[in-house]
């Protein structure tokens, strides 16, 4: 986790207390809930579009197998017209 955006222990150590000084000890915690909170929203928010994507993509691909169902496949159409010499 030290390895994030390549920021060693001491540079995380210094983070943290430039923003306990500016912010102080009551309004610190309080910044970090909201800032897990909206990280929490934007994931949820990220998933919803996802799943509504592959409901999409789902229906998409339905619709193509039905749509071509009963339809000779081009592999079908080149195998008869070997076998008959064409």
């Amino acid at each position: 986790m030290c390895q994030l955006l390549f920021i060693g222990t001491t540079e995380l150590l210094l983070i943290g207390g430039m923003a306990l000084l500016l912010f102080g000890g009551k309004k610190l915690p309080e910044m970090m809930r909201g800032l897990g909170q909206g990280v929490r929203e934007f994931k949820k928010g990220v998933n919803d579009v996802k799943e509504d994507t592959g409901d999409v993509q789902a229906d998409n691909v339905e619709d193509d197998e039905t749509e071509h169902a009963g339809l000779p496949d081009d592999r079908t159409v080149k195998q008869k017209q070997d076998v008959k010499g064409e």
